[in-house]
């Protein structure tokens, strides 16, 4: 078969080199792979693909003989899932590889913003000022997380909560009572957990149904003073409404690795200048700049899942998802 990955550091390469050797001819890409990036090879059966790339109709016209699709990711909301089915194109993805990296990560955001480090840091480094004004915070012990969705992640977002000592709320459409049982945690309704959450954290896949799943009126009904870390999607929160709650105050700080319209702020530049702005939120765009620039938001560049260990799990399940596929067996397909 004729497999394809895209978007690959060349450590990646070299890692996955013994893996894929018996499977067939493989190309390994540096680039990403959308309509505006088109490979000039077209005959691949098999191709792999990170979050950068988007797999659309112009794509898979670009690809008649596509068989499977792998995502090296968790979500799979770049993938246009219902094409691929029409066109019995399999999609795969890795369901769990992330659980701690993420939830640590998540942490990492809370932390900063309770106790103030990036600002301390900063005056450091460009004031050389010592003093302590306008930097005392706050302690994570007592106070109320509020966890929307208790997958993979949000479960280990509770555990590292419960060691520092933290009391728990959570929503999920699905609520594991078990495990709420044995971590000592109650769940509640969404509007209820963000009434009563101190800081309110998201772990939730993006759909079309979780469209701005945190809107104006979420913002409303949460505490004055609120913390929100979204280490999830960008697209689950309605990003004007957040910038609006910042700057009035209902919310204190925000913490975010994701951000609605990140694929135009990371190659803005391009966008603008080729004119492709069709199907893109400029609001959206214009809010993520405004969220940038907040000194009480932290924004990182979408790097929760960034470790050594996480990228060579991803790296794992992704190769045993083709070599399964090439041997007649399917592995965790999602559509």
């Amino acid at each position: 078969m004729k497999i394809g990955f895209f978007e690959l550091e060349q450590w990646e390469k070299d890692y996955l080199a013994d893996k894929m050797s018996a499977l067939g001819e493989v190309a390994m890409i540096d680039s990403i792979l959308t309509a505006e990036n088109l490979p000039t090879e077209n005959d691949f059966e098999i191709i792999s693909v990170f979050v950068n790339s988007i797999i659309d109709a112009r794509v898979l016209d670009h690809l008649p003989n596509l068989k499977l699709v792998v995502t090296r990711s968790t979500g799979f909301d770049h993938i246009d899932l219902d094409l691929c089915k029409s066109r019995g194109v399999a999609v795969a993805n890795v369901p769990s590889y992330g659980e701690d990296t993420v939830a640590e990560y998540t942490f990492a955001l809370l932390l900063n913003l309770s106790r103030k480090v990036h600002l301390s840091f900063d005056r450091i480094r460009e004031t050389g000022s010592f003093s302590l004004d306008g930097l005392r915070g706050f302690d994570l012990k007592g106070k109320t997380l509020g966890v929307i969705g208790t997958g993979r992640i949000g479960r280990n977002v509770i555990e590292i909560a419960t060691g520092f000592n933290m009391n728990v709320i959570a929503y999920d459409p699905k609520p594991n009572a078990e495990y709420a049982a044995k971590m000592n945690y109650q769940y509640l309704e969404l509007n209820d957990v963000l009434a009563q959450a101190d800081i309110v954290t998201l772990h939730v896949p993006y759909t079309e149904a979780s469209h701005h799943l945190i809107d104006a009126e979420s913002f409303q009904r949460m505490k004055k003073g609120v913390y929100f870390l979204n280490t999830a999607r960008g697209p689950l929160v309605d990003t004007m409404a957040l910038v609006g709650a910042l700057r009035s105050g209902q919310v204190a700080g925000a913490g975010l690795d994701v951000l609605e319209e990140e694929g135009v702020i990371k190659d803005e530049l391009n966008v603008l200048t080729s004119g492709k702005l069709e199907g893109h939120d400029l609001k959206a765009v214009l809010a993520d700049h405004l969220l940038v620039d907040m000194p009480n938001v932290i924004v990182t560049p979408h790097n929760a899942f960034n470790t050594w260990e996480a990228l060579k799990r991803i790296l794992d399940t992704s190769a045993d998802n083709i070599k399964n596929f090439v041997a007649g067996s399917l592995s965790n397909l999602v559509n």
